[in-house]
């Protein structure tokens, strides 16, 4: 197909084309012949190519095989739940490894009576998981929902029933260090009762039974909180019919008791210290009789009445010595009256006092307690001492 267009516009990247019905043609500007201008007249020749399309489409089916292939021919696995085993109180439940094919997982759920449990941690390596803390001779209904980027997809449900008190098929025993006839007569206790022994610590292991607390299944089993007991409490299960409590049959609370004996015998109880029974043992003290008492009794008004009485006589000493302050307060303050009258006396009033002194001194020999007369010399009150 052969079209004549005129050259309209040329650009360095695009020149405008005109069709002979005035329509306007945006066509690539390297592809024209060189030398293009404004009014030239170029003639493009069309045709279909049908080997390149041939071509072109099946290179494009080719891809798109390669694309189903990768991403579009399977799909992530169903799960597949099942119960591993069961005892009075605890499920253990298994699935399946999960199949995403070319998905990516989202999460993986387990639900419980049509409830969500919770989600299962690392569901690529986890296979398994341990339910505890339910009812005895209950049924429960579990099943799990893998969400993936390829959609959601459901299990089917797995009903499970706890056993029963007297049911003891649930119960599965690890051994430890045992004495060889110890463990053979283990093992055939555990044949009469119905219960199963399996080597090393699993998820599913119910009791840890062993003499010596060493060892590595030991160690893994206290670590995953397994009940660790002595052999005595199989005899007792099987004696009884029924499953029992492991408090006292723990193997750090629990002595083995003599070889002929029936059941277990609890551990006996710690000595007492030699401090607690000589305590028990003392004598009683004898009661206080009538006259003992009495005694006491004076004793203690005794010493009451002396108390009071040193007590009067501090009170007489201290009243005593108030006295005596009070008395040679009185005495220096005549004296100091005497001396201000002396220093006050005029110097007339001398001759008058000497003569009074002379004929009062025979009386002053004889009394002593009168004061010294003044030395005064007629001086005035400022030189005179006080």
């Amino acid at each position: 197909m052969l079209v004549s267009l005129t050259v309209g516009k040329v650009d360095a990247g695009v020149t405008v084309l005109l069709t002979p019905d005035k329509r306007l043609i945006e066509f690539p500007s390297i592809l024209l012949p060189p030398n293009i201008i404004s009014g030239s007249i170029v003639d493009i020749t069309v045709s279909r190519n049908n080997e390149s399309e041939a071509k072109a489409e099946a290179q494009f089916a080719a891809l798109q095989n390669q694309i189903y292939a990768s991403f579009g021919a399977s799909q992530p696995a169903t799960p597949v739940l099942r119960c591993r085993n069961a005892t009075q109180t605890s499920v253990v439940l298994e699935w399946d490894p999960i199949e995403l094919a070319t998905a990516d997982l989202i999460s993986l759920s387990l639900y419980r009576n049509g409830q969500k449990a919770g989600n299962i941690p690392r569901p690529l390596q986890m296979h398994s998981t341990k339910i505890s803390g339910l009812a005895v001779d209950t049924e429960y209904s579990f099943h799990l929902v893998l969400r993936t980027t390829a959609g959601t997809f459901s299990s089917k449900q797995v009903v499970v029933r706890t056993h029963k008190m007297t049911d003891l098929s649930g119960i599965t025993i690890t051994t430890g260090i045992l004495p060889s006839p110890m463990r053979e007569e283990l093992g055939k206790a555990v044949e009469r009762i119905g219960a199963k022994i399996v080597e090393g610590v699993r998820i599913d292991t119910t009791h840890f039974v062993t003499t010596e607390g060493r060892g590595m299944p030991w160690e893994k089993a206290v670590e995953m909180n397994i009940p660790v007991v002595r052999p005595e409490w199989v005899e007792a299960c099987e004696k009884n019919g029924r499953i029992l409590g492991v408090t006292k049959f723990y193997l750090d609370a629990v002595r083995p008791g003599p070889p002929g004996s029936d059941s277990p015998s609890v551990a006996s109880p710690p000595t007492p210290a030699p401090a607690q029974p000589a305590q028990k043992d003392l004598p009683q003290p004898p009661a206080q009789t009538e006259a003992s008492k009495n005694e006491e009794a004076n004793k203690e008004e005794g010493n009451e009445e002396s108390s009071d009485s040193d007590e009067e006589d501090d009170d007489e000493e201290a009243a005593d010595e108030d006295k005596a302050k009070v008395t040679d307060e009185q005495k220096v303050r005549l004296e100091d009256k005497d001396t201000q009258k002396v220093a006050l006396r005029p110097a007339g009033d001398q001759g008058e006092t000497k003569k009074a002194s002379v004929e009062d001194g025979a009386e002053e020999d004889d009394s002593d307690k009168a004061p010294a007369p003044s030395p005064g010399d007629g001086a005035s009150f400022q030189d005179v001492a006080l």
